[in-house]
């Protein structure tokens, strides 16, 4: 079992049950799963820029992504129904628990000038959305390989009711929110 996996079952569920007053351990919201997603406009004009893309969000992961592909034609950007332009990854489970880990305790730290992430990113159905300027961030990305930083959209889906239910499951489980 993981290390953020233990710290929820043995101090973010009884938190949650005396803070929210839950009935049951099955009420307690959870972290269903993660979503990271890298939109490669580029890819339009250089289809090799996504292959980086994608691996890198490989190496970061520990899984392999999903090509997404455009679903409207756009004349302005040159973009037609069906293109490649980015990739994604859902985590789920262990390699879920992996990730929050390394993103709460090792990457997000690593941001120059951090003061912790926004209390107001959630979506009014307890998932939280988190931008990142940048992949270089992230343990395993080797510096002198990356030709160019991308950024990255990590959605945590969590089974929250309400906003102030996955805050306090994200602040439980160790988020670095601002003050």
């Amino acid at each position: 079992m993981n290390r953020l996996e233990k710290k929820y079952r043995e101090e973010v569920i009884p938190f949650m049950m005396k803070q929210f007053n839950y009935v049951s351990v099955m009420e307690v919201p959870k972290v269903e799963k993660i979503v990271i997603n890298i939109g490669v406009g580029e890819a339009i004009s250089n289809p090799k820029v996504l292959e980086d893309a994608v691996a890198e969000l490989q190496q970061i992961t520990g899984q392999k992504p999903v090509v997404t592909k455009a679903k409207k034609s756009i004349a302005n950007f040159k973009l037609r129904e069906g293109m490649a332009i980015g990739c994604k990854v859902t985590l789920r489970s262990v390699k879920m628990y992996d990730f929050m880990d390394k993103l709460m305790n090792i990457s997000l730290p690593r941001v120059r000038d951090f003061r912790g992430v926004s209390k107001t990113a959630f979506d009014g159905r307890g998932n939280y959305t988190l931008g990142i300027k940048e992949q270089l961030i992230f343990p395993e990305i080797d510096f002198d390989k990356v030709n160019k930083t991308r950024g990255m959209d990590i959605v945590i889906v969590t089974s929250a009711k309400t906003n102030e239910e996955g805050t306090a499951l994200l602040e439980a489980m160790g988020m670095p929110f601002k003050k």
